[in-house]
């Protein structure tokens, strides 16, 4: 069985944790563990192999974090641009066998409850192996208004319902035959994409000519424009909801989707006032509150039924119960700053920089380079650069120069200059940056060869 790992999204009901280019499956939420890596782990010990499903972007935050669990036996397929789960999944499904069972997960869940959870994959396997299309339903715990849901007979599908107001919600919950739509899967490749093709014939036509002319030398990359060419839907409206074949398994899991600051609130340890641990929280007759923040000391007083987040570059305060609305908060950051997109600390395939100052007319960064990594031969048009390394020694290429630069030596690349930084050692690159110039925005690089094959500001 091969896990599919969803790793689409970008989480944005939990800013300003999560972010673009740091969504919340990639974020070490849960004992120094991303959901993403929960994910693999906890479906690593029924299947044999994971497919991950991102964009470029997504796939080097997989790749690091694979390899911080030492798990390998991983395929890749990268999405230019997301078209929602029903074509990710056929075109993952059109890279195995007809005859493999996959598991389809998103990668943001968190389930509590594994033994349960192996009890009912292994359900899900056993009709998938009969060629039915199964999902996995909830079972609800209080009258959600925020989830579509599943009525059923036993395993058999009678309907599949949007997500209800508060009224219909409870009585749904009374009724004891709806589950929470959970958006997991299991069948064999083969099957879905006959229904696929049967159901939504516009899908499968263009995820099979996207996939034929797709790139797979080492990892799938599927073309921009063929891409864009696919019709976006869900897996529900593309095939679940018109599908004769579908069973659901009743999957009482501990099942959450972390979906917004109050889902998380319920599922971080508490302190004997009910707040959240925080080694930074200093708390004066405050309870009941949800404290995140690992960069300087959150003092409260007297308040309680509070969400507190602080990410050095943003502050949210809410009241609990209201964070569902974070997402205008988003809509209305995009307007003037790029804080939804970037942290202060930003991943990329060669290691990590974090802007320690941005002002008018310079910026300076930290900037850490991994063992045998090399950024991309580049220049700008808009700065000059001072490179100042703190430890390990890095090979530095400026014009038609190559050199090393030790602890406490520096380098200067001029604005135009091509240059390149690599780490040939065995231990990481730590250097200081300073930007200097009329514009020091990430989108100012023009990159000449590149290992990682990414276009501009990646």
């Amino acid at each position: 069985m091969t896990n599919i790992i969803l790793c689409g999204g970008s989480g944005t009901r939990l800013w300003p944790i999560s972010r673009t280019l740091m969504p919340k499956q990639f974020v070490k939420l849960f004992d120094e563990k991303s959901l993403f890596q929960l994910t693999v782990k906890r479906n690593a010990e029924v299947c044999d192999s994971q497919f991950i499903v991102s964009n470029a972007e997504q796939y080097f935050l997989a790749l690091d974090q694979l390899e911080e669990l030492q798990q390998e036996n991983n395929k890749y397929l990268l999405e230019p641009v997301g078209r929602n789960t029903a074509p990710a999944i056929a075109l993952a499904c059109m890279a195995l066998d007809a005859e493999e069972i996959v598991l389809v997960t998103p990668s943001d869940h968190l389930i509590k409850n594994e033994t349960e959870y192996k009890k009912v994959l292994q359900s899900a396997k056993e009709l998938a192996e009969e060629n039915q299309l199964v999902t996995f339903g909830i079972t609800p715990t209080f009258a959600e208004t925020g989830f579509g849901y599943i009525e059923a007979e036993g395993f058999a599908v009678k309907a599949f319902h949007e997500k209800p107001d508060a009224k219909r919600a409870q009585e749904y919950l009374n009724a004891g035959n709806y589950y929470w739509n959970s958006g997991m899967f299991c069948f064999k490749a083969g099957v879905f994409l006959d229904e696929l093709k049967k159901y939504s014939p516009g899908i499968y036509e263009a995820s099979f000519k996207a996939f034929e002319n797709a790139s797979k030398e080492t990892i799938i990359r599927i073309k921009h424009e063929d891409m864009m060419s696919i019709p976006e839907d869900s897996i529900d409206y593309a095939v679940m909801e018109k599908s004769t074949i579908v069973k659901v398994v009743p999957s009482d899991i501990a099942w959450s989707d972390v979906g917004s600051f109050d889902a998380l609130f319920d599922e971080l340890p508490k302190d004997e006032n009910n707040n959240t641990l925080n080694e930074k929280h200093i708390g004066i007759d405050s309870k009941n509150n949800l404290i995140y923040g690992n960069h300087r000391i959150i003092a409260t007083v007297d308040i309680e039924d509070c969400i507190i987040v602080d990410t050095g570059d943003a502050l949210l305060i809410s009241k609990k119960g209201s964070s569902q609305k974070v997402k205008q908060v988003v809509e209305e950051v995009k307007k003037t700053t790029d804080l939804h997109n970037v942290h202060l600390t930003s991943y990329r395939p060669w290691g990590t920089y974090t802007v320690l100052e941005d002002t008018a007319g310079y910026k300076i960064k930290r900037i850490e380079v991994k063992p045998g990594k090399r950024l991309s031969l580049q220049k700008h048009f808009h700065r000059n650069e001072h490179w100042i390394v703190v430890s390990g020694t890095a090979t530095v290429t400026v014009g038609n120069e190559t050199k090393f630069v030790r602890p406490n030596e520096s380098t200067y690349i001029k604005m135009g200059e091509l240059h390149r930084l690599s780490n040939e050692g065995k231990l990481p690159v730590v250097l200081i940056e300073a930007q200097v110039g009329e514009y020091t925005g990430e989108d100012d690089i023009v990159r000449i060869e590149d290992d990682f094959q990414r276009g501009e500001n990646a």
